[in-house]
């Protein structure tokens, strides 16, 4: 009887501990996939993501991941980018392109001017 309430309260802590590392765990999925009122997908094959990305002023999209990517910004503007390590603002200018590898963000378009990018993701 000893042992069943042994494995029985062991099962118990065992679910509460992996539940707890569950929720602890962040899973971002692509920017088009968390956010799709931002994000328009314009091409995807076994080598590149190509997303159209419109943020308007006062516009902040769903935290999400991206590979390896360039992007162009068509209409810069000024923008906060939320990390895992704290928050930057930007101010970037129409026409800047920028590369970046990996990474897992949040953007809010602080300004008053929409940012329009394109963005071109390895996969």
């Amino acid at each position: 009887m000893k042992m069943t309430k042994f494995i029985w309260t062991f099962f118990a802590l065992a679910v509460v501990v992996l539940s707890t590392q569950a929720s602890n765990a962040k899973e971002f999925g692509s920017a088009h996939v968390n956010s799709p009122q931002h994000y328009e997908m314009l091409l995807e094959n076994d080598k590149v993501l190509v997303l159209n990305m419109t943020l308007a002023p006062g516009e902040s999209d769903n935290w999400h991941k991206h590979n390896a990517e360039t992007v162009y910004f068509q209409s810069g503007g000024k923008a906060t980018i939320k990390t895992a390590e704290g928050a930057n603002t930007l101010d970037i200018p129409d026409g800047f392109t920028m590369w970046h590898d990996a990474w897992e963000h949040q953007v809010s378009n602080i300004g008053t001017t929409t940012i329009v990018a394109i963005i071109v993701e390895a996969k």
